[in-house]
């Protein structure tokens, strides 16, 4: 079965301690959820830096990633429509999503 990355960035609406308790509370509810197709649960991560061919830029991008999660789906659109009840789109929160291509390395 096809993986997808989702890809998190942005960030939710958490405005206080409550907020961020009640979102990992919805987070955990939307992943299990989703059962066995959760590959890897993924996991947050801190400020980004944006590597190029000129340097290293020190603010992550003009949308810093913040966090990676990865699934499995039939198509794109079933990983689409799982993605779309996660709690992370909220606030500013958005997810990238990419089906992960299988190669002999």
């Amino acid at each position: 079965m096809p993986k997808f990355i989702l890809a998190y960035h942005g960030k939710p609406d958490i405005q206080s301690k409550e907020d961020g308790a009640a979102h990992m509370v919805a987070w955990k509810a939307w992943s299990q959820g989703l059962g066995d197709a959760v590959v890897d649960p993924g996991m947050p991560v801190g400020m980004s830096k944006t590597i190029t061919s000129t340097g290293v830029e020190e603010n992550g991008g003009s949308n810093p990633l913040s966090g990676i999660t990865i699934i499995q789906a039939e198509t794109m659109d079933d990983a689409i429509a799982m993605a779309a009840g996660c709690p992370h789109l909220s606030g500013t929160g958005t997810i990238e999503i990419a089906q992960a291509i299988e190669m002999d390395m």
